[in-house]
This record gives structure tokens, C-alpha cells and sequence, in this order.
């Protein structure tokens, strides 16, 4: 019944209802995970709006610095982004979220990763039976030379906290190799290991990124539909891409949704999986990101259905109706 509910709802155009499906959403940065609209409401007036079109990852840092960082950057500001995120979240149907807590949180809380850890349970205990919860470590690359950071996220792991470890930011900010220490010590600790990594091209480096930190999944990754031999080796190694249509668009990663290379890739027998990135910013729920490449041609509602089913495959009863 679910499967004809979630069909219909996407060829009705019936949000309602494709919200009702169970979904995931496996890449979602917690600092700017709930809507905009609910940080305006807590802190008492209107903000500026992101611009719809920014000029990469330094273009959403300026309005994000400029704009949302004297709200919300600080202990206050950052939990009351996680509660109302989770409560979005289950708004929208999601049953798991994969939710990344950059290693800089600690810097708000007096006995650091260990009142950041405190904060986070709160936030899996309040909605266990809800929405499943795993808590990913985040790392940014501009910080692998940061002795202090980089103690950080290895007491993290160490402490078995984190259930995955994501890198992020401008690739150009170090290269694989300056975590890999970081990544073999998430290894040992079982903990599932992702990167950004293609959001903008580089076919090649998709793969030597994934090599040199073992990785299992791909953040945006997108840039490997450039080469169908790299597509092919990500399929024969089960890789799976966790895609952001939108924050795709808005960075200007693609040109428009029509064209996105998430349609490649899935030709291509690449597993990927569809994910908001930042709420608060690209302003698109993963039911909305459902809807948009409904309506913009990209995959057919039997084809959705199927991407959906497929994320959901890892997801236990009761949160995978």
C-alpha cells in the first residue's frame, strides 16, 4: 500500500502524502539542518534570504558567515538548530537520519566532546521511536593542520561516540592523505566513513579519495558521471552517492535540476540516495527533493520509488514500515 501511496502522491502532486512515505536522509549538516523560518521565529525577526544562485561553497560560506552565524553560532543557537531539525525531519518522514556534528561543536561546551556527546543523546533518546538517529562525526578540511582539532576528532572515535565520520569543504584545503590517519582510526572503530568529494568534477579524484580513506559512501560525488569508467568501478564496488539536487543547483555545481547528473548515475548502476545538505540554506526537504525531480523529468515516480525503497533497505522496524 505504501509503494501505490507514495506513486500516486508524486504523479498527484500531493505533498502531503509524499511526506508520509519513510524516507532518509544521510547527508544533513546539524548546524544548518531546520528551515530558516523556524531560526527567524526563535530569535524574533526576519533574516536576509539566501540568494538562489551562489558561487560555490565560498558563496554559501559569505551569506552564511554574514547571515545566519550571529544567530546561531553558539551553544544556544546550535541546540536549538537540533531539536527543531529532528522535528522537521519527522515532519517530513524521516525515519533515519545520518546527521553530521562538526568536530568544532565541542568548542561550545565546557568539557568539549564530552558535552557535545551529552547534547546529542538528548537529542536520539527524545525522538527514539520516531526517527532513528545516528550520529556522524564532521570534519573540515581546513582544519586537518589544526593540531587542536584534529585532537578533537580523535578523542571522538576513540570514545566509539560516532557511528559514521564525514570530510567536508573546499577539496583544495588539504588532500586525502592529511586524514588518513583519521580515517584508519574510524576504520578500527567500525564506524561507516564518508567524504565530500566531486561535488564540482574530478571523476579521478572520486576514486583516489575513496582509495586512500577506504571509504563506503560519497557525498555529492556527482562529478564521476564524467567518466563511465569511473561510474562502472563505483558500481562494481558498491559506492553509494548521497546526493543534494538542489544545493547542486544553487552552487552551481550543475546547471539546472533537468540536467542533473543524478540520472547518469543511476543508469550507470550507481546506488545513490537523495538528501537535503542543508536545510536552513538550499531550503528543500528530502520529500520536496522527491517532488523536484518528479516534476523536472529526471526520473519517472516508479524510478523514485525504487531509490527510496532502496535507502531504506538498512533501516529497522518500527522506523521501515
Amino acid at each position: 500500500m505504501m509503494s501505490i501511496d507514495f506513486l500516486e502522491a508524486l504523479s498527484t502532486d500531493n505533498l502531503d502524502a509524499i511526506r508520509a512515505a519513510p524516507k532518509t536522509d544521510v547527508h544533513c549538516h546539524a548546524f544548518f539542518s531546520t528551515r530558516l523560518e523556524n531560526v527567524e521565529r526563535w530569535i524574533g525577526h526576519s533574516l536576509t534570504k539566501p540568494p538562489p544562485q551562489m558561487d560555490g561553497l565560498a558563496g554559501m560560506m559569505t551569506y552564511a558567515d554574514k547571515v545566519l552565524a550571529p544567530s546561531i553560532k553558539h551553544r544556544e543557537g546550535f541546540e536549538f538548530v537540533g531539536v527543531s531539525a529532528m522535528d522537521d525531519a519527522v515532519r517530513d518522514g524521516v525515519v533515519m537520519l545520518e546527521m553530521s556534528f562538526d568536530i568544532r561543536l565541542a568548542e561550545f561546551y565546557p568539557d568539549g566532546v564530552a558535552g557535545l556527546w551529552a547534547f546529542i543523546e538528548t537529542l536520539v533518546e527524545r525522538y527514539s521511536g520516531q526517527a532513528d538517529l545516528r550520529p556522524e562525526l564532521g570534519f573540515s578540511r581546513g582544519n586537518a593542520y589544526d593540531p587542536k582539532r584534529m585532537r578533537l576528532a580523535h578523542e571522538a572515535v576513540e570514545l566509539g561516540l560516532f557511528q559514521s565520520i564525514d570530510l567536508y569543504s573546499d577539496q583544495e584545503a588539504c588532500a586525502p592523505e592529511a586524514v588518513q590517519s583519521l580515517y584508519v582510526k574510524a576504520r578500527a572503530a567500525g564506524m561507516k566513513r564518508k567524504a565530500h568529494v566531486g561535488e564540482f568534477g574530478g571523476a579521478e579524484e572520486i576514486r583516489r579519495t575513496i582509495e586512500i580513506l577506504d571509504l563506503d559512501e560519497v557525498q555529492h560525488g556527482i562529478g564521476a558521471a564524467e567518466s563511465v569508467e569511473i561510474m562502472r568501478w563505483l558500481s562494481e564496488n558498491q559506492i553509494q552517492l548521497n546526493v543534494c539536487p538542489t544545493s547542486n543547483v544553487i552552487l552551481d555545481g550543475v546547471p539546472d535540476l533537468a540536467s542533473h547528473p543524478i540520472r547518469a548515475l543511476f543508469d550507470n548502476g550507481v546506488s545513490v540516495t537523495i538528501n537535503t545538505d542543508d536545510l536552513m540554506i538550499f531550503g528543500q526537504s528530502v520529500s520536496e527533493e522527491y517532488r523536484n525531480l518528479y516534476q523536472a523529468g529526471v526520473f519517472s515516480a516508479q524510478e523514485l520509488e525504487d531509490i527510496r525503497r532502496a535507502s531504506l533497505e538498512k533501516v529497522p522496524h518500527p522506523y521501515n514500515p
